[in-house]
């Protein structure tokens, strides 16, 4: 294929694979939109002690947490943070903070909303898995 044909092919090819690329690295989940996060199972962790496992409303987490990545707030029922940083990859959206003595992360899985949250200070940590769907 040599000549005027792979002249016409290879402008559309590469629109075709622009196309796609583009539209993989769009995601539900990579802070472009608003998104509510439900926390479903925490664990309350102090070093060399066994960790706690439990409900949300077990430890005092909220049932829900809006997350609104372009204001750099996290909105509980009863407090709001601020997003001090913001990481996009491929993989993950992760947003890290500090808020009552406590440093902590959320990590949401760019493809499935699947969220980890940990909370850390000098005396231990609590980490929470749950999901996020877009506003």
């Amino acid at each position: 294929m040599n000549g005027p044909m792979m002249k016409r092919i290879t402008p559309a090819a590469l629109a075709l694979a622009a196309t796609f690329s583009v539209c993989a690295v769009e995601s539900d989940f990579d802070g472009s939109k608003r998104l509510i996060c439900a926390p479903v199972q925490v664990m309350d962790c102090t070093a060399g002690t066994e960790c706690h496992h439990g409900l949300p409303d077990e430890f005092g987490a909220p049932a829900f947490l809006r997350i609104d990545v372009a204001g750099k707030r996290i909105i509980g029922p009863k407090v709001e943070s601020e997003i001090l940083q913001i990481d996009r990859t491929d993989q993950q959206l992760a947003l890290t903070g500090k808020e009552l003595g406590f440093i902590w992360t959320i990590a949401i899985n760019s493809e499935t909303g699947a969220m980890t949250t940990s909370m850390t200070n000098r005396f231990g940590a609590f980490v929470m898995y749950g999901n996020c769907t877009p506003l």
